[in-house]
């Protein structure tokens, strides 16, 4: 089995996945949330993470979105993936926002490690635009 577990600061972890239960249906048993609370030291975090880590099959593979790569709840994580020896069978993606995750919560279990990492990174890239309204009445029917 694989699964995708968003890490963040503080609760934006926790409000992607619910958010993507609107769109995933069942598949949201596979997507795991934590974040780094606001005041908690990186050695609580890190026993949460490792008892989330442990309600997983040992075997499975594992897609990590970040919310920022370098910061604390990332490193962390990638620290205990490291310590139980599960990087080999990990993506660890940073910038997370939800198409990213939405895409990856969709493909993680059909498609290539590869395929994987270039579409999940493609969609969250390309989902930042600037929203512009457009004036052409003749463009309505487009919408």
């Amino acid at each position: 089995m694989n699964y995708l577990i968003l890490v963040s600061h503080g609760q934006f972890s926790e409000g992607l996945k619910d958010a993507l239960g609107m769109f995933v249906g069942d598949g949201i048993k596979t997507v795991k949330a934590i974040g780094l609370q606001s005041g908690e030291d990186t050695d609580h975090f890190e026993n949460r993470f490792k008892s989330l880590l442990s309600t997983l099959e040992q075997n499975s593979e594992l897609l990590i979105l970040g919310d920022i790569i370098g910061g604390s709840p990332l490193t962390t994580v990638v620290n205990v993936l490291n310590q139980e020896n599960r990087l080999e069978s990990t993506i660890v993606l940073g910038g997370m926002n939800f198409p990213m995750a939405l895409n990856a919560a969709i493909l993680k279990d059909s498609s290539s490690k590869d395929e994987l990492i270039s579409s999940v990174l493609r969609e969250g890239a390309s989902a930042l635009k600037q929203f512009e309204m457009n004036d052409d009445p003749e463009d309505d029917d487009e919408i």
